[in-house]
């Protein structure tokens, strides 16, 4: 890495350390288990095992296509109350480009049925290399993204980044961003 380089990332860390100062924010400590109330808020800094990306690492990966990069914002449900014959469109999600959208993973509790969703879909996007880097994002201040990330690291996938920035900090770097779905359940 050039010196030029490690400057501008002491200059950015300390930028966004400054910014969240101002702001009355601190980065959170990282919890025992997972965050299961409060999914907007702080984060920690650091996640035990995963490697944290910036927005330019994360970009960097990006361009190089050398990492998987999994979304896990949550779906919007379809409110409850509606009444019959009510057309119900779901709310857009854009994120970073060649994504996999696996919306509601982050979650500190999962249902058997989401936790298998996450499964089948990380062995498919990975053909089974619990190797291959995964990048896992949201947006910023939102513990889905954390939570996921150490879920992926306890199912046995070991190079696995967060990027805790999320469509957030990928959008104030005017980096594009894509319409997405959410990945089909396996056998859909």
């Amino acid at each position: 890495m050039t010196k030029s380089r490690i400057s501008l990332g002491l200059i950015l860390g300390l930028a966004a350390f400054l910014c969240a100062a101002v702001r009355g924010e601190e980065a959170a400590p990282e919890p025992q288990g997972y965050r299961t109330e409060s999914y907007r808020a702080p984060t920690p800094a650091t996640l035990t095992g995963a490697r944290v990306v910036t927005t330019e690492e994360a970009e960097a990966l990006w361009r190089d296509k050398s990492a998987i990069f999994v979304d896990v914002m949550p779906r919007a449900p379809r409110p409850p109350n509606l009444p019959p014959g009510t057309i119900w469109r779901d709310r857009p999600r854009s994120d970073i480009p060649g994504s996999i959208w696996l919306p509601d993973t982050g979650y500190g509790e999962l249902a058997p049925v989401t936790e298998q969703y996450l499964r089948q879909n990380l062995e498919r996007a990975t053909g089974g290399d619990r190797t291959k880097l995964l990048v896992i994002y949201c947006l910023r201040d939102c513990w889905m993204s954390w939570n996921a990330a150490r879920r992926i690291l306890a199912m046995g996938y070991s190079n696995v980044a967060w990027y805790p920035e999320g469509t957030d900090g990928w959008t104030d770097a005017l980096l594009p961003l894509v319409d997405a779905r959410p990945a089909p359940a396996v056998g859909e």
